[in-house]
């Protein structure tokens, strides 16, 4: 699917689902672009009845960008995510929503630096009505922001990039979001593709966003 952002930049955006679904999800991806991991997610929330849109925010920068997962690959993208200002991707993000049809509850999940986007969205964009955000890096510097809708929250408990410290200061700050934490997990956890792959804390974090979201958006 191609998009076009209010500020009149056109992307990609990679779908998934039957087009007549009632419920939609915004899938948004790591810093390293849609690749294969990120389609795949996408797919297996298809799978569950969702139809997916999953922007290739990367466009602003060079469109068709994948990465892998080595050092250079991480590089590579915290290369690109600078050049990408928040309210850019924030654009992108609003014009997934405003893809869906009218009637189509919409949520978002993200990972990485999605996790950081889905938070910010939650806080701004009134087309969504419930967030889930994977090991988000950069909630913790917005923790104070006021969301709008419901928000389920995954972290790591070994996550070198996001100390516990910092997911202590974001549920002292909401109360009233999900936050759940997993033991032996670090950053990236959910993730098949990653040396930091944690099959019983992806399970335990699917399961819950799969059950968060049929909660808020299917009934």
């Amino acid at each position: 699917m191609n998009l076009t952002a209010i500020d009149g930049h056109q992307f990609n955006a990679y779908t998934a689902g039957p087009e007549d679904a009632k419920n939609g999800l915004i899938v948004v991806q790591e810093i390293f672009g849609v690749n294969s991991h990120i389609r795949d997610v996408a797919d297996s929330f298809a799978q569950q009845g969702y139809r997916v849109i999953c922007p290739a925010l990367f466009d602003r920068v060079q469109p068709g960008v994948e990465l892998g997962y080595t050092a250079d690959d991480v590089q590579q993208g915290l290369a690109a995510r600078a050049k990408i200002d928040t309210s850019q991707a924030l654009m992108d993000i609003d014009a997934c929503a405003a893809a869906f049809s009218p009637n189509v509850k919409i949520g978002i999940v993200g990972y990485c630096w999605g996790g950081t986007l889905s938070w910010l969205a939650a806080c701004k964009n009134t087309r969504l009505s419930a967030a889930s955000c994977w090991y988000g890096g950069g909630i913790a510097q917005h923790k104070d922001d006021q969301p709008i809708m419901p928000v389920q929250m995954h972290f790591g408990e070994e996550d070198g990039s996001i100390p516990m410290q910092d997911v202590a200061s974001i549920r002292e700050a909401q109360p009233d979001v999900e936050i759940y934490t997993y033991a032996g997990a670090g950053h990236g956890f959910g993730c098949n593709q990653r040396a930091s792959f944690n099959a019983t804390a992806t399970t335990q974090a699917k399961e819950r966003t799969l059950a968060f979201f049929a909660k808020l958006l299917m009934q």
